[in-house]
């Protein structure tokens, strides 16, 4: 392995032409999907346990989980169209009024 001369940039330092500090990820740790979804890691730690919640994978040699900034950008959709009050078309209050049984008469 060649050695690196002192006054080279360590690999992780190394910007990217262009970086802004606006530039989004690619992929989210526990910590940063909870924060982007306003959540705690442990709701996601238990969500992860359930098979529950956004999507996620382990990456690297330590096996991290991490988070596709598009997956939790499509799990938030899912979300809205699954809660009635963001979809009118699961309203309860547009349905028709259900017909109950005569349970209370025993007959």
């Amino acid at each position: 392995m060649p050695a690196r001369p002192p006054s080279a940039p360590k690999p992780s330092s190394i910007q990217v032409p262009d970086a802004t500090p606006t530039t989004r990820q690619a992929f989210l740790s526990v910590k940063d999907a909870a924060e982007y979804l306003g959540l705690s890691p442990h709701t996601l730690y238990v969500w992860r346990h359930r098979r529950n919640g956004p999507p996620s994978f382990r990456m690297g040699s330590r096996g991290r989980v991490m988070y596709r900034i598009e997956a939790l950008d499509a799990w938030i959709r899912e979300q809205e169209q699954a809660d009635s009050r963001s979809n009118t078309t699961l309203s309860p209050l547009g349905a028709a009024p259900q017909k109950r049984s005569d349970y209370a008469t025993g007959a």
